[in-house]
């Protein structure tokens, strides 16, 4: 499967060396591609790109490091990245799939809501600093969304 589109099913983007590991609500899979590849073309399934989703993100909430990202609206799909989007070892995480997330000694559990887990080599504060502002970023497209609504 070289052409994966992040979709409604998507929990998270793992980052391995060369390839990710993809984790979906049914469903866990690879793909040889990294991580940032799967988040490029998704971006630009969905009428953008990477760069022009961060962008976007950072007139939103004035984040520009390690932003989270809206790939797709309507769908309120946020994802965000565990480190520096220019590490090939930069995972995705999707926001709205996120049950809970807990330390395991010097890693992190992150809970999907379907009970399934990921492990990651990422501090608490890290982690929850990058949730904090995806949770902003969301807030914010529903509070547009919102007051569009109000104007019909």
């Amino acid at each position: 499967m070289e052409n994966y589109e992040i979709n409604t099913e998507t929990l998270a983007l793992i980052s391995l060396k060369n390839k990710t590991e993809v984790f979906e609500e049914n469903d866990h899979f690879f793909i040889d591609k990294v991580a940032n590849e799967i988040m490029e073309s998704s971006c630009e399934y969905f009428g953008s790109s990477l760069s022009g989703r961060q962008k976007g993100t950072e007139r939103l909430i004035g984040v520009s490091y390690k932003a989270p990202v809206i790939v797709e609206e309507t769908e309120e799909m946020i994802f965000f990245p565990t480190e520096s989007p220019r590490n090939d070892s930069c995972s995705w995480i999707s926001l709205q799939k996120i049950n809970k997330y807990f330390r395991c000694g010097e890693k992190m559990v992150i809970e999907f809501k379907n009970g399934s887990k990921v492990v990651l080599d990422l501090s608490y504060g890290k982690l929850d600093n990058q949730v904090l502002r995806a949770t902003r970023l969301e807030s914010v497209l529903r509070g547009r969304k919102s007051n569009k609504n109000s104007f019909k």
